[in-house]
């Protein structure tokens, strides 16, 4: 790339309306691959302007956000009509040119924080590379780091600059990477899924952070898996399936007259626009084989927590994480925990699942003591109570199959090694997988692949109670539609109780009878779910469920079905 052709990218001054990027016929090829990653996409983006591209994970999205900088994938062949960032022909930059757009001319924020940012730097140095060349002394660019992440909303950005990625939270974190990412000034920011897995509060600051920076200039590049995210922030969406853009639109059209079925589903699968038992997947109800124990249950309430209490020590002092914390979880019906990160509620599920022991207060299932006991007092009751985890690949030993994964699971019901396979199979059948899977390594499955298998996994010793544990916070909103329809579908038929954990109110007020919101390590508020979701009396309540990402309500004046003679 030419010094001239740099020189005319800093300083393209064209009309507001102009694109800066021109996206037009780009098609993505890998080595070894019957089908284009990409086929035939296009789309323009201005200053001031956000394009949304949505869509599950293996649609095209990323590959095709990351073709913008040369970072479609080792072996991609990228080929376009065209492929324009301002006039600079994007097909033709080679090596180091690259390096001139990157950063300066358009920067990326990625989806995980945490394994963006180099752990062994601080923060302000990781924000200080994105300056480039500044000019100006030490003390300069120090001042000018803590500007970028005060701008980013960064509190005390003096002290956050000395810190290391892992001493932040998860919306800390992801703000210091957008301060990196603006630091050079780009005229282009590409965030690729930047709000996924984070509270619902932190998610609603990111993006009125995006928002922010659309609105004094800036052209935003939003990937997501979630129509619900970006209706507020996008000016356009593009809705891509299986490489290839199936709808487009303004969100006041796309989202209220979707005309594409999958558009249509995807809309379906949001569980903040559904009542509670309203499937959301087009899925068929699954169908379990209810196994009983002998005598039933002793207790109407399958859980009960009173009055826990949990701290650990760390510099400074201690650090308390539950505090007077109880709770019922009444047998066959879902209780919803819900707070942000460091509210205590993963902490109440590892002492409900006896993994940790509390410091105060009792824990009973099926009326009968379970916290405070000896683990081998506590060994036949086991099955009784079972775990899914937000991340089922770090729980699986990656060096099993699923049938070993399984097998695993089933010996400890006593079944005879001869029957064991059968009962694999029984329990891949009941989650909806082949007993192909049985063969199948986790690395080799999809995330709600991986999902499913960890619910087979916790279905193996028909247990009484599943405590959920952010179970579908990374996953597409259409595969957690599908696991938030089997869980109800298993609870319908086996009258499971389910302790279902999340940050996400919406996922909660679809699936919960009864919610206990947590802030601090305290319970604020607890009761139906219907009435505290509903009439919240706490404010900081309200501050959540006015954070969930919702389609808003249809403008009469403007909606695309709208005909003069409805108005009122």
């Amino acid at each position: 790339m030419s010094t001239i052709q740099v020189q005319e990218i800093a300083r393209d001054t064209d009309a507001a309306a102009a694109p800066i990027v021109s996206v037009r016929g780009l098609s993505v090829a890998f080595p070894g691959r019957e089908r284009d990653a990409v086929r035939d996409v296009s789309f323009e983006l201005a200053a001031g302007r956000c394009v949304a591209l949505v869509g599950e994970s293996g649609s095209g999205k990323s590959v095709t956000a990351r073709s913008l900088l040369g970072l479609a994938g080792r072996g991609a062949q990228v080929t376009a009509d065209e492929l324009r960032f301002g006039s600079t022909d994007l097909t033709r930059v080679r090596g180091r040119g690259w390096a001139r757009i990157r950063g300066a001319g358009i920067g990326l924020v990625h989806q995980d924080a945490l394994v963006s940012l180099d752990p062994l730097r601080r923060v302000g140095a990781e924000v200080a590379e994105g300056l480039g060349r500044f000019p100006g002394s030490r003390d300069d660019r120090a001042a000018q780091v803590e500007a970028l992440l005060r701008r980013v909303g960064v509190p005390e950005p003096r002290v956050r600059a000395r810190q290391r990625p892992h001493e932040l939270s998860g919306g800390l974190r992801q703000r210091a990477l957008i301060a990196s990412a603006i630091a050079g000034t780009p005229r282009i920011l590409i965030a690729d899924e930047p709000t996924t897995a984070l509270d619902v509060t932190v998610q609603a600051q990111i993006l009125d952070l995006l928002d922010a920076l659309k609105r004094t200039g800036t052209g935003i590049l939003l990937v997501s898996h979630d129509l619900a995210v970006v209706s507020s922030i996008a000016d356009e969406i593009l809705v891509m399936n299986a490489g290839e853009v199936v709808e487009r639109g303004a969100p006041s059209t796309l989202l209220h007259a979707p005309r594409h079925p999958y558009t249509r589903r995807l809309l379906d699968a949001i569980p903040a626009e559904h009542r509670r038992g309203t499937r959301l997947s087009d899925a068929p109800p699954t169908t379990f084989d209810a196994r009983r124990r002998a005598g039933g249950p002793s207790s109407e309430n399958a859980l009960e927590a009173r009055g826990l209490h949990k701290s650990y020590r760390a510099p400074g002092g201690a650090i308390t994480a539950l505090d007077d914390v109880s709770f019922t979880l009444r047998r066959g019906t879902t209780l919803g925990i819900v707070g942000e990160s460091g509210s205590g509620k993963s902490t109440a599920a590892q002492i409900v699942l006896g993994a940790l022991e509390p410091d105060g207060g009792t824990v009973e299932l099926d009326g009968a003591r379970w916290s405070g006991l000896r683990e081998r007092d506590r060994r036949a009751r086991r099955p009784l109570i079972q775990s899914i985890s937000q991340d089922p690949l770090s729980s699986f030993d990656p060096r099993y199959d699923v049938s070993a994964i399984l097998g695993e699971a089933i010996a400890t019901t006593g079944t005879p090694r001869s029957a064991r396979r059968a009962r694999a199979e029984e329990l891949l059948r009941q989650v909806g997988l082949d007993a192909d899977v049985l063969a199948r390594r986790p690395l080799e499955l999809s995330g709600g692949q991986r999902q499913r298998v960890a619910i087979a996994k916790a279905l193996a010793t028909d247990p009484e109670i599943l405590v959920c544990d952010e179970p579908v916070s990374a996953l597409d909103v259409s595969v957690q539609a599908q696991v938030l329809d089997l869980l109800q579908d298993l609870q319908a038929q086996l009258g499971v109780s389910l302790l279902f954990i999340s940050h996400d109110l919406g996922v909660v007020r679809h699936l919960a009878h009864d919610v206990v919101v947590m802030k601090d390590g305290r319970v604020v508020e607890a009761g139906p779910a219907d009435i505290v979701l509903a009439d919240p009396a706490q404010t900081y309540t309200r501050e959540l469920l006015a954070a969930v990402p919702r389609i808003a309500p249809t403008d009469p004046l403007h909606d695309p079905q709208h005909t003069p003679e409805e108005t009122p």
